[in-house]
């Protein structure tokens, strides 16, 4: 019998996941730092830029000096001195009337509040330049810590580093940043049928599908997937390895046969793990609905059905979110979705959240795409290997027609 009550569709993850807590933080180098999640917010302790410098080739000047010149009528400015990218300009005060040689990239001369562009510009052989244009205070330049000023808050807490955020971070002189820890996540695959990838199989086995589907999974989501191979029928030597697998790992997921005998035993081996706690057996879902959450501590243990694509909507609909909690990210699904419109008839039964294998076709003039049912047992693969996502519908409805416009999860 189910002595739990079965989690829901499209569930409160906040309040499912309430008793989890993100994982520690470690610091990490920058080169190693792409797709972490920072565990604390990042201030600047300097300007960013460090000076204020041109973003032209031309003449560093003061505005006011350039007021109501033209090409009939310019300015007569007296070059003092040049700046390359890289020189300093600590010596250079400009005064009025006085103009500074300046390359892009290189620092603004004291009192200088703009830049004139060279094209705009004749040079004297006298050493003066003229100005046929007139600049504001602030054009062609930019100012010191205009991108950060000193204590400025950087990159949030929650932030999932991304190469420009790295780009910045270098500029601030910061080689190391504190980041959640990656979820560890244990993967076991049990069935007297099963034998490795690598293994011809003999009558009555066939190659274990999921170890392979799962760590993926857990990689896309940012997690490091830890392979325990396959574990037969025998509850002893499951228990075993499951208890070992959950001292290194946050995470163990555990994927069986679909007969209720088989679900049965994954039940039992779970309420077994020394300080287990059993948190829902069966979810509102389908396919998947035989699912079972367990925890031992801040660790989390999920059976998962044996077809693969029951196994990949568990995944999806809670896996994926605790996994993306324990990073620091939040409790959400982190799918992408697209606005797309039924191309046929999707019959649902109420009372459960189905989803739905689904195939996008573009349609012409810009019309939202359609979605085509991809049907096929869930012990099967090619509709997995067809379909570009899932079509979530909800279990208060009983089917949708076509031409109904919907939101398609899109497989990562």
């Amino acid at each position: 019998m189910n002595d739990f009550s079965p989690l829901k569709s499209s569930p409160d993850f906040n309040s499912l996941f309430a008793g989890f807590t993100p994982l520690a933080s470690e610091m990490v180098p920058l080169a190693m730092a792409r797709g972490r999640v920072l565990a604390s917010e990042v201030v600047s302790a300097e300007l960013l830029p460090p000076f204020s410098r041109s973003t032209m080739d031309g003449y560093a000047v003061r505005a006011a000096d350039t007021c109501g010149c033209s090409g009939l009528e310019a300015a007569h400015l007296t070059v003092i001195g040049a700046i390359a990218m890289g020189d300093s300009a600590q010596e250079l005060s400009l005064q009025p009337g006085q103009a500074a040689r300046i390359a892009t990239g290189g620092a603004l001369p004291e009192l200088a509040d703009a830049v004139v562009m060279v094209e705009v510009t004749r040079h004297q052989e006298t050493g003066a330049v003229e100005i046929c244009r007139p600049v504001a205070p602030g054009e062609n330049i930019i100012h010191a810590g205009e991108d950060y000023a000193h204590g400025a808050v950087v990159l949030s807490r929650g932030s999932r580093l991304r190469p420009q955020d790295l780009g910045v971070l270098s500029g601030l002189g910061i080689t190391s940043v504190p980041v959640y820890r990656r979820p560890r996540v244990a993967i076991l695959s049990t069935g007297d049928e099963l034998v490795p990838a690598d293994q011809t199989p003999s009558p009555g086995k066939i190659r274990d599908i999921n170890s392979t589907t799962l760590a993926a999974l857990v990689e896309e989501a940012g997690g490091i997937a830890i392979a325990h191979g396959i574990c037969g029928d025998d509850f002893d030597r499951l228990l075993k390895v499951c208890t070992k697998a959950m001292e290194e790992a946050d995470v163990l997921l555990l994927s069986g046969g679909s007969s209720r005998g088989q679900r049965d035993f994954t039940h039992q081996v779970f309420a077994a793990i020394p300080q287990g706690q059993m948190l829902s057996h069966g979810v509102s879902v389908r396919p998947g609905k035989p699912a079972i959450l367990a925890r031992q501590g801040n660790k989390s243990l999920f059976g998962l059905p044996g077809p693969a694509a029951s196994a990949m909507v568990i995944f999806y609909c809670f896996v994926r979110p605790l996994l993306r909690h324990y990073a620091g990210l939040g409790a959400t699904l982190g799918l992408s979705s697209v606005r797309a419109v039924t191309a046929q008839p999707f019959p649902s039964a109420i009372g459960r959240e189905e989803y739905v294998r689904v195939s996008l076709s573009p349609q012409e003039d810009g019309a939202l795409p359609l979605a085509t049912a991809v049907y096929g047992k869930s012990g099967l693969l090619s509709p997995l290997v067809r379909a570009d996502g899932l079509l979530p519908i909800g279990q208060e409805t009983e089917g949708l027609g076509r031409g109904i416009e919907v939101s398609v999860l899109l497989f990562p």
